[in-house]
């Protein structure tokens, strides 16, 4: 038997991202979004109100960062996701996180946060259905504490977490339990 809820957005896990940019006095803004993601090899999707102070920062700076928390953030993170910059103006000032100026795009780099895509506003999409920010990845930049002994990003090691749309929670991701396109290649053999 199912229950049927009719139409929501219910997927899970939904990501947990920051979105970093300047205010028009070269303060620091940081968001938390959920819904948005790669859509391209080279390009995030971000779908957000037009009338956060962010959207309003990379229209006027052409630029912003996209940052994945660890759960060592989750009390800062959330509060970015709460907190409105149109309303508070020393929001990211009340953390105790720290930002450097990127050096490929007019953005913040949030230090805590182990890592971050640095991208180039490509175009925005009005749309009936909602505001669609389209993202072009200049670089990305990993914290040495996430990387294995091969140099490579271990997704264990960010401790990042997930959103729940459902009961509003977040939750702890980083446990490895397959290989992608390794796991189900048995299902290719066919007697």
């Amino acid at each position: 038997m199912k229950k049927d809820f009719g139409v929501q957005p219910y997927l899970f896990p939904m990501p947990t991202y920051m979105i970093g940019t300047y205010n028009e006095d070269e303060s620091v803004d940081v968001m938390m979004m959920a819904w948005g993601g790669i859509c391209a090899e080279d390009m995030v999707a971000l779908n957000l109100e037009a009338a956060h102070k962010t959207v309003a920062n990379i229209k006027a700076r052409g630029a912003f960062t996209l940052a994945i928390p660890g759960i060592d953030t989750i009390e800062e993170s959330d509060f970015f996701g709460i907190a409105s910059s149109n309303k508070m103006a020393d929001k990211f000032e009340r953390t105790s996180l720290h930002a450097v100026k990127s050096s490929r795009v007019d953005a913040p780099v949030i230090e805590e946060y182990p890592l971050t895509l640095e991208c180039s506003l490509e175009k925005i999409e009005d749309e009936p259905y909602g505001l669609r920010i389209l993202g072009r990845i200049v670089n990305v930049l990993a914290d040495d504490k996430v990387l294995d002994e091969k140099g490579k990003i271990d997704p264990a090691k960010l401790n990042a977490f997930a959103f729940d749309q459902m009961q509003n929670g977040y939750y702890a991701i980083g446990e490895k339990v397959g290989q992608a396109w390794n796991s189900g290649a048995g299902l290719m053999k066919r007697d």
